[in-house]
């Protein structure tokens, strides 16, 4: 797959490189270019650090923008942003206290106009997410204090938010309130399990179950009863039947809807290493999305998984998100065809004068920039979960 993709990838930077200064081309540890993400730092990320943008107002910010933010900037070898964003994180969402406190997962505006955090209850997403760009920002730029703070953030993840399902094994709760119930019942969220960033983990913490953790999010995904037609819904419930038993079904306080969580699961499979021994897992039982997506000419925006009926048409991020899946899954032609709706959206968004610049397009954007980023050979992952950004073997060490 990769041969087939290497002739586009070079038209496409052969493009871009065409329109910079000779003495911008050549790669070197000076060039931190990547104009996409490079544009929304300068216009959403604060002085002091505050990601500007939220799925919920523009004037918030969350936990996952932070966290998505610092894996961008390290993608981008930008460790000066990396730590405005990080230092601003940990003060105001964590309370300085890494060691008792995850990231509360909204900030902004209160009724009394005072700015503070909105909802202190945890999204462990972005908690994995910060953990995995501080203990990579320590591998690439020697920063071993970072290393020291992921090892916080991972214990206490590991403490409060892991647990032992029966019939299921070590799964990852969302968060600590609303998840686990007494009558044995339990809430997940796929999109919150990127299987390389739990192989990371993995190796930096045997200790932690993280590679169980692993199992049971394949498991989860490939289950016939939550999922008969390759689609996942953004809430999973999972129901206990037994001392060592249960089964997934729909989440009872949401639906079998599967839209703006539900696609980065999609997106998550499809960067997944060729190498990872749950990647054929995976790509087997999301391929309801990449059928109806090339049947189609763009992802659903909402999918009844349960009966795969679809509501609307994904906006551009949905079709960013499916792009490594479509490649993955070999269906190029449909790739190119989403990768073409995305180019365009982005040329609207990034012009001033077009109506679309003043638009609140966070999670787009970041759908955007994580699919691009990997198409673009930005980074990749290994199988152990390591990121390899392509600044690596230059620039490693010289921050």
């Amino acid at each position: 797959m990769r041969l087939r993709l290497l002739p586009r990838r070079l038209l496409r930077f052969a493009a871009l490189a065409a329109l910079l200064p000779l003495g911008a081309q050549a790669a070197s540890c000076d060039t931190r270019t990547w104009p996409l993400w490079q544009d929304y730092a300068q216009r959403f990320v604060q002085a002091d650090g505050r990601m500007l943008g939220s799925s919920m107002d523009p004037n918030q910010s969350s936990s996952e923008g932070q966290s998505y933010g610092m894996f961008f900037a390290l993608v981008a070898n930008d460790p000066q942003t990396f730590e405005r964003l990080w230092q601003w994180t940990k003060a105001n969402m964590a309370g300085s206290d890494l060691a008792h406190n995850l990231p509360g997962w909204l900030w902004g505006k209160t009724a009394k106009n005072t700015w503070e955090l909105l909802d202190r209850n945890d999204a462990s997403d972005a908690d994995l997410w910060f953990a995995y760009a501080l203990l990579e920002a320590d591998r690439l730029w020697q920063k071993p204090a970072y290393r020291a703070e992921a090892q916080q953030l991972l214990g206490n993840v590991e403490r409060t938010l892991i647990k032992d399902v029966p019939g299921l094994g070590r799964m990852l709760l969302p968060g600590p309130v609303g998840y686990e119930h007494p009558d044995q019942l339990w809430r997940f969220n796929a999109s919150y399990l990127p299987i390389p960033l739990l192989r990371r983990f993995a190796a930096v913490r045997p200790e932690g179950h993280w590679n169980e953790v692993a199992q049971s999010t394949a498991k989860m995904i490939a289950d016939k009863d939550m999922n008969p037609f390759g689609f996942v819904p953004d809430w999973i419930g999972y129901r206990g039947t037994g001392a060592h038993s249960g089964r997934f079904g729909s989440d009872p306080f949401s639906s079998d809807i599967g839209s703006y969580d539900a696609i980065r699961t999609y997106l998550w499979a499809g960067v997944m290493p060729a190498a990872d021994p749950l990647r054929k897992t995976l790509l087997e039982h999301l391929d309801g999305m990449a059928k109806a997506t090339a049947a189609n000419g763009v992802p659903p925006e909402k999918v009844h998984v349960l009966t795969r009926t679809f509501d609307g048409n994904g906006f551009y991020g949905f079709s960013a998100a499916v792009v490594p899946l479509l490649r993955a899954q070999g269906l190029d032609a449909a790739a190119d065809k989403q990768q073409a709706i995305v180019d365009q959206a982005l040329r609207n968004y990034a012009d001033p004068k077009n109506p679309a610049y003043q638009m609140p397009q966070y999670y787009h954007v970041m759908l955007s920039l994580f699919s691009l980023g990997w198409t673009e050979e930005r980074y990749q992952f290994t199988a152990d979960g390591t990121l390899e950004p392509s600044w690596e073997a230059a620039c490693a060490g010289k921050p």
